[in-house]
């Protein structure tokens, strides 16, 4: 057996050495034919193969066809179908100049059309495994349409849950992120980025785009270097050892200075600090907002500063085409950099084999979208994101043994929010909402649903009646709250994070039934609900868990599955505590218990110092509703053993941490053990 495993070990390495040499010899050639097409290629081939431009902005489809054919478009974003992108690609394979193919791409942010759930949800599940599995699922059928490069992940820490876009992220953490952002990015990308079923990843938004000042999108960023290279850069330095094809400019500007033409970040550290040598696109329109931001006097200073800072390849507007021409006649820039940049597009083109294989099978899409396989995949996602955040009285798991149940609430049959934010390709049709599932699960006799609200803004009570009725003839009230997804996503920041509309209420009308409330919150971002916690028995945090959140749901609230989510993100009990998360710098004079008196218990005319001198708020404390890493089970574990490989730091720096994990409850499940050190 050793002598049989020692040689299947040696075939293993002759395997691999022998790829490595065809992958050198393929880089080699790939090289050459890059020298070869830049040697062709005139000024305005070059800066077409530099810009990227939605269908609508190219006018008429002939109009289009002949910008292609003329060389002016390299790519196209927001172009789907099969058939669609074949019949551009055709124009620019077989009938432009030199026949180089464009690259397709498109939003593909946590699914195509089999939709998992928002990445922040996704991360809940602290499952780096299942997470690449998620993302090869929206490559494979993002593929099947056409497409070759995705706008994802976004790796931006967010801290603020006012900014929309929180939902895209992966939370808080940095290391957290870090692990998923490798992980979505390999299932995305795969082992090979020119085979059928995968797409270009792009590491976004490069840099600090997150730490927009109030949570207001788009806003400037303040990040001291220490902190930048401490909190925010990591996760795109593993993105760039991880191989992503490519990066995005970020909107905001950094310490004053646009990320589009941010020099420090994007050849300092990017190109010169990691050696990354993929492609940078900017983001839409980020290039010509350097002018908004007061950094460029005009368009043309505005392409001038984007191409000293190295932005490869420009989105949506055009800068480049119209005034580089005058740029390289000033000697501004020099036409070596306008080489520089179109290589390292042709290079992503040829590394995806659109030079080999420049059409897209149309027979694809109906083998691999809504697949059985990428739907149970999209099922267990869901599954790991919810996260319980409370449950008295060991309510959950529901007894089968239930005659009836109330299923109330604007979020239990709202196929279009259950997705959540940035889905374009997502249909609501395909959607299995909670209402459904949990009519096939106990039968539609047993469930009483009443909507209460037509949507989650609506403030009228109309429909409370007919809830209370529901939540009266049923054992227990499944209620299901939360936010519609347009409330979350890019531009749409909240200054208040409670319950829109009068959920809150109709919380309240079906918690004095006296019935037995289980609160199911979808959201984009956490909310401030500690007041309603108070009112309900159980809540499961399920935020926006795509397609197959129905199911999933169903099966996680009649214990068919247990949850395991953790928090990625902390949550404020009140908005006034935001900023706040886990692993915030101490401070000389930290809170504790002993000197943190409640506001309401303090003595009239206390002396100035009675109080005790820390950090913290009178009226909310200094620990937040629930903390990062927060998830119940409805089993119980039991930590044991806990050892370290050594008291102090041996030569590698390294010291191994061990624990022995016991399930002692009475469901089986999954626990993330989590270690923190500072």
């Amino acid at each position: 057996m050793m002598k049989a495993t020692l040689l299947f070990l040696l075939g293993l390495l002759l395997l691999n050495g022998a790829q490595a040499s065809t992958s050198s010899e393929k880089k080699e050639q790939n090289e050459r034919k890059i020298e070869e097409l830049i040697s062709k290629m005139t000024l305005q081939e070059k800066l077409g193969q530099m810009s990227q431009f939605d269908p609508g902005q190219l006018g008429r489809p002939e109009e289009a066809k002949q910008a292609i054919r003329d060389g002016k478009v390299g790519s196209i974003l927001n172009l789907v179908g099969a058939r669609e992108v074949n019949e551009l690609q055709k124009v620019a394979v077989e009938e432009s100049r030199l026949g180089i193919p464009l690259v397709i791409a498109r939003d593909v942010i946590h699914g195509y059309r089999t939709i998992m759930p928002i990445p922040l949800g996704l991360t809940a599940g602290w499952n780096a495994e299942l997470a690449e599995k998620a993302m090869a699922v929206a490559a494979e059928e993002a593929a099947a349409e056409g497409i070759h490069w995705t706008f994802a992940p976004m790796i931006d820490i967010s801290r603020d849950p006012r900014w929309g876009r929180i939902a895209e992220s992966s939370g808080e953490d940095t290391y957290l992120t870090s692990v998923m952002a490798k992980a979505m990015i390999k299932g995305f990308q795969g082992d090979d980025l020119s085979a059928p079923n995968t797409i270009a990843a792009c590491a976004k938004h490069f840099v600090g785009y997150g730490a927009a000042e109030g949570g207001r999108d788009y806003n400037t960023t303040l990040i001291p270097e220490v902190q930048l290279r401490n909190d925010y850069l990591p996760p795109f330095q593993v993105a760039a050892d991880a191989g992503v094809a490519t990066f995005m400019s970020a909107f905001n500007d950094l310490n004053g200075v646009p990320a589009s033409g941010n020099e420090f970040t994007l050849k300092q550290i990017l190109r010169k600090e990691w050696n990354y040598n993929g492609m940078v696109v900017s983001d839409w329109a980020s290039i010509t907002e350097m002018i908004a931001h007061g950094f460029a006097a005009n368009s043309k200073e505005a392409a001038e500063k984007a191409l000293k800072a190295g932005i490869d390849m420009e989105m949506a507007t055009s800068t480049y085409v119209d005034h580089v021409q005058a740029l390289l006649d000033e000697g501004t820039i020099d036409l070596a950099t306008i080489d520089e940049y179109v290589a390292n597009i042709l290079r992503l083109k040829l590394d995806l084999g659109l030079f080999d294989k420049p059409y897209t099978d149309e027979s694809a899409a109906a083998k691999s979208i809504l697949s059985e396989k990428n739907l149970q995949i999209a099922k267990e996602a869901a599954s790991e994101s919810f996260v319980l955040l409370q449950n008295k009285n060991e309510l959950l798991p529901l007894s089968n043994d239930l005659s009836s149940v109330a299923v109330i609430g604007p979020l239990a049959d709202a196929p279009h929010d259950q997705m959540g934010t940035w889905v374009f390709d997502g249909k609501k049709e395909n959607t299995i909402t909670p209402l459904t599932a949990l009519k096939e699960m106990l039968g539609a006799d047993q469930v009483n649903f009443a909507r209460g609200l037509k949507i989650s803004r609506t403030k009228t009570t109309e429909g409370f009646a007919e809830a209370v009725e529901a939540a009266k003839k049923s054992d227990v009230v499944l209620l299901f709250l939360g936010e519609e997804s347009i409330l979350s996503g890019e531009a749409h920041s909240l200054a208040n994070l409670n319950l829109q509309g009068a959920q809150s209420e109709l919380l309240e009308a079906v918690a004095e039934t006296g019935k037995p409330v289980v609160l199911v919150i979808m959201a984009g971002r956490q909310l401030t609900i500690q007041k309603e916690l108070a009112k309900a028995d159980a809540v499961l945090y399920a935020w926006h868990p795509g397609t197959m959140g129905g199911p999933a749901l169903a099966d996680m609230l009649f214990g068919k599955t247990t949850p395991s989510g953790k928090l990625p993100v902390t949550f404020p009990k009140t908005v006034g505590q935001i900023p706040i998360y886990y692993n915030h710098k101490n401070t000389g004079r930290p809170a504790d218990y002993q000197q943190w008196t409640d506001i309401n218990k303090i003595p009239a005319e206390a002396t100035q110092h009675s109080l005790g001198n820390t950090s913290h708020y009178l009226d909310a404390g200094f620990e937040p509703l629930f903390p990062f890493g927060f998830g119940l089970s409805y089993t119980t574990f039991e930590y044991s053993d806990l050892k370290l490989s050594s008291k102090t730091m041996g030569k590698d720096g390294a010291i191994e941490v061990s624990v022995n994990l016991k399930n002692t409850g009475k469901f089986e499940g999954a626990e993330v053990v989590q270690l923190y050190i500072r």
